[in-house]
């Protein structure tokens, strides 16, 4: 597994968008991301970070059930 980047949660954000993911809502500081697919619907939770803990972007990469190197390459 390739080391993940620290990066913002804007960015982080965008990166999964180009993923297929969309913006499903927000409550406070957190933002629910959403994607459709056959097998059903798959959502992660995004905090409002300057900047997210490689600990914390793991876990939205597993939420999200996407690899950390297509996260990676869509950056």
């Amino acid at each position: 597994m390739p080391k993940l980047p620290r990066i913002s949660s804007k960015k982080a954000i965008k990166a999964l968008e180009k993923l297929g993911f969309q913006k499903a809502r927000q409550t406070g500081s957190h933002v629910v991301m959403k994607k459709i697919t056959s097998n059903g619907e798959i959502g992660c939770v995004v905090p409002s970070h300057k900047e997210l803990k490689v600990g914390t972007l793991a876990s939205i990469l597993r939420q999200a059930r996407v690899a950390p190197e297509d996260f990676i390459d869509s950056l």
